[in-house]
């Protein structure tokens, strides 16, 4: 079992014996799985999560935005366990803005839900909007064909920021996109990143996306899950697209290839 580090920060992300069955108990697709991210405040810390198809990745982040309870364990967010009062916003694939309302309302909805008057949240829905590229489209309604795929998942991780910025969960956030704006939204969210310095947990199946924006890869198993490896990745920050042809990037990448092989093929 992958052991975490637990030093004396405070933890922001802890989920301790981690099971998860469908059927009583009969089948766990999850099984003794923790994961433990530290508090690093202005500094943040980026951890993208690989592994094989089905084997919960989507899930773990399902438990530390709230959405799903495990079958057994708990998780717990600033040593606090998740209730409707610390759940956490999170970024799909599929677009998840609401289409009968604007841009604008649409980033400042979790302030809605706070209580903010209208010209406050919109002061501050206005901020972040700029802050994703999205200036002069505030009034538009959040739906496709009228912003495209990436301009609807920006107007995802504005939501997002605004109503948790120390935490952002994201499930495959550019897997839709084409390439072009896929590579655009990558270097999009490490601006923000650097900007803000929230903890950004990020399920994709792109090793070569995980190393360029990732300071930490964890890996899981396939069933019953859990994390088996934790691959750090010594990059320097910013990057850049000439980041992605230093040799040591093609390094890591390799590395974390064969990690992902050898996991795979490994028996249950």
């Amino acid at each position: 079992m992958l052991e975490f580090k637990d030093t004396d920060l405070p933890n922001i992300i802890d989920l301790q014996q981690i099971k998860q069955s469908y059927d009583g108990g009969k089948t766990w697709i999850l099984e003794n799985l923790a994961f433990l991210i530290e508090d690093q405040p202005e500094q943040g810390q980026f951890a993208a999560i690989l592994g094989p198809s089905g084997c919960g990745k989507s899930t773990v982040l399902r438990y530390i935005a709230g959405l799903q309870d495990p079958t057994e364990g708990s998780v717990l967010l600033k040593g606090k366990a998740v209730d409707k009062d610390n759940r956490v916003s999170m970024v799909f694939q599929q677009y998840s803005s609401l289409p009968w309302m604007t841009v604008l309302d649409n980033v400042g909805l979790a302030l809605r839900y706070k209580g903010l008057l209208k010209k406050e949240r919109d002061e501050k829905a206005k901020e972040m909007i700029e802050l994703v590229g999205l200036t002069g489209h505030e009034n538009k309604f959040a739906q496709y064909p009228t912003l495209s795929g990436g301009q609807l998942q920006r107007v995802a991780i504005a939501r997002s920021l605004l109503a948790n910025p120390e935490i952002l969960l994201m499930d495959e956030p550019f897997g839709a996109l084409d390439v072009g704006t896929r590579l655009q939204m990558q270097d999009l969210l490490l601006k923000l990143w650097m900007q803000f310095h929230p903890t950004i947990v990020f399920v994709t199946h792109d090793i070569s996306e995980a190393v360029y924006l990732a300071d930490d890869i964890y890996i899981m198993k396939k069933a019953p899950s859990r994390f088996v490896e934790r691959i750090k990745v010594d990059l320097p920050y910013p990057r850049s697209r000439a980041t992605k042809r230093e040799p040591r990037f093609e390094e890591l990448v390799h590395i974390v290839e064969d990690k992902m092989v050898e996991v795979a093929t490994a028996p249950t």
